[in-house]
């Protein structure tokens, strides 16, 4: 039944239907823009999944590759869980923000996703592992089942936000295949019947733990299937970009907690339905700092040029296929268990070249792998006399002021070229832009790792570069 209102019931009830009407618009418009659902795993190198030419199964991350794009040149900045996850969400790089060493926070005047998205009736979650702060910054709404995405909770959240109408951006953050790899059927790869990369002595231990390693990548696989089924059971498939990540890679020897490839490069798959061609691969050069300006802009917002990334939709939507020139790493090992109390790494990738800088390179590089039984068993094997395990010993703890990949012909970084007399331009022009790069972020390489634990969570660091720029 509609009520007809007289012209002084009108004038009384015009502010409320205008209110209406506002809303009604917001509804509206808020209908057209895209859910958005990131998921990430944990410690995971990109070359492993199935869809990459791994020997993992991962059915259900090569079925969305053959719905949406896989991305062939996506990075991240730090080898490390804490200053990855920042980079996402804040779009900007580490040391700028202060989350640069592991366990770490960003000065309390860094705005991230959640101060984007919710002014644009977003609801923003973050399931699973955190790994950030300060706490009070980042507002998103949390849940947590064992360090891993709550899917009970992502259910509710779907639920809710289709009853009312309301876009979501969910982060689902995995835990696995993060070490001690114990998730999973590791019968499923039998230990002699695993290819190890060529950069990895072969012993048993090493044997028995990457079988357990990739038993527990198709884990992850499974908690990515069990999201894509919460989206159809909730019927937002049509109207949902999906983003799949592995994040940095794994914590053997050469990935994790290093800035060759196999630490900073990333799988990154997209599924958005009537925006993305399924089946579709691009080489674009792409940063995890990338993230959050690219959902910000599928989302309708609008972000001034103060972040490091950028959105890269034209890239999703095949209108081009470049996006950068050259992408950056930084490893900071200061707090890290096992780690040096200061051993700086950082570098500078284009699509065909490499160049890593370690600025304290007279000491032996330390980290939690060199504690464990698989690296311990690659030493006695080349005390024993083994010519493999004797390069990985020696090549991962003893490294160069410069190392220099020629990364089209040599993808898993095992010649270094830097004394190459014919590389010397190369390398001075990609040194000249790396220490520009530094420069921007205020990174001065071995000050700023003394500096790493007055930035880690609980410390109070201060913003010193921000005040500056308020000086002047």
């Amino acid at each position: 039944m509609f009520t007809v209102l007289d012209d002084s019931k009108m004038k009384n009830a015009l502010p409320c239907i205008i209110m209406f009407a506002t809303l009604t618009l917001q509804a509206t418009a808020a209908d057209t823009r895209p859910n958005l659902l990131f998921v990430i795993a944990d410690d995971c190198t990109f070359r492993d999944l199935g869809c990459y030419g791994g020997q993992a199964s991962t059915p259900n991350i090569d079925r969305l590759a053959t719905e949406g794009m896989r991305m062939t040149h996506c990075f991240q900045c730090a080898p490390m869980c804490s200053p990855t996850r920042h980079n996402i969400y804040t779009g900007q790089y580490p040391v700028k923000t202060g989350a640069y060493p592991n366990h770490t926070q960003t000065f309390d005047d860094v705005q991230n996703i959640t101060h984007y998205l919710k002014p644009l009736g977003y609801r923003v979650a973050l399931s699973g592992k955190t790994h950030v702060g300060p706490r009070n910054l980042f507002a998103f709404e949390y849940s947590n089942k064992k360090n891993n995405p709550d899917m009970d909770a992502i259910d509710r959240m779907m639920s809710e936000c289709a009853d009312n109408s309301t876009p979501f951006c969910i982060f689902a953050c995995s835990n696995e295949p993060h070490s001690p790899w114990n998730k999973g059927d590791a019968s499923q790869y039998p230990s002699a019947d695993v290819k190890l990369p060529p950069y990895l002595a072969d012993t048993p231990e090493v044997r028995d733990a990457f079988s357990r390693y990739l038993a527990e990548v198709t884990y992850y696989d499974d908690q990515v299937g069990q999201l894509l089924a919460l989206l159809e059971k909730h019927n937002r498939v049509k109207d949902t970009l999906v983003v799949v990540v592995s994040e940095q890679g794994n914590s053997f020897p050469f990935a994790k907690w290093t800035c060759y490839d196999s630490g900073l490069q990333s799988a990154m798959i997209v599924r958005w339905p009537g925006h993305v061609k399924p089946a579709s691969k691009t080489d674009a050069m792409l940063e995890y700092v990338d993230v959050t300006p690219t959902f910000v802009d599928v989302a309708g917002g609008e972000l001034d040029n103060s972040l490091d990334g950028k959105s890269f939709v034209d890239v999703l939507t095949g209108k081009t296929n470049v996006h950068k020139e050259h992408v950056y790493g930084i490893m900071t090992t200061k707090g890290i268990i096992n780690g040096n109390a200061s051993y700086p790494i950082r570098s500078i990738r284009s699509r065909s070249h490499k160049l890593i800088l370690n600025l304290q390179p007279d000491q032996l590089f330390t980290n939690a792998c060199t504690k464990s039984k698989e690296f311990k068993s690659i030493v006695a094997a080349a005390d024993a006399g083994d010519e493999r395990a004797q390069w990985v010993v020696k090549n991962y703890q003893q490294r160069p002021a410069i190392e220099f990949f020629d990364v089209l012909n040599d993808p898993l970084e095992m010649h270094n070229l830097a004394d190459h007399p014919e590389h010397q331009d190369t390398i001075r022009a990609l040194r000249t832009k790396l220490t520009a790069w530094m420069t921007s972020q205020g990174d001065t390489g071995i000050e700023t790792e003394l500096k790493a634990n007055s930035h880690k969570t609980g410390g109070k660091a201060k913003n010193n570069n921000s005040k500056k720029k308020k000086k002047r």
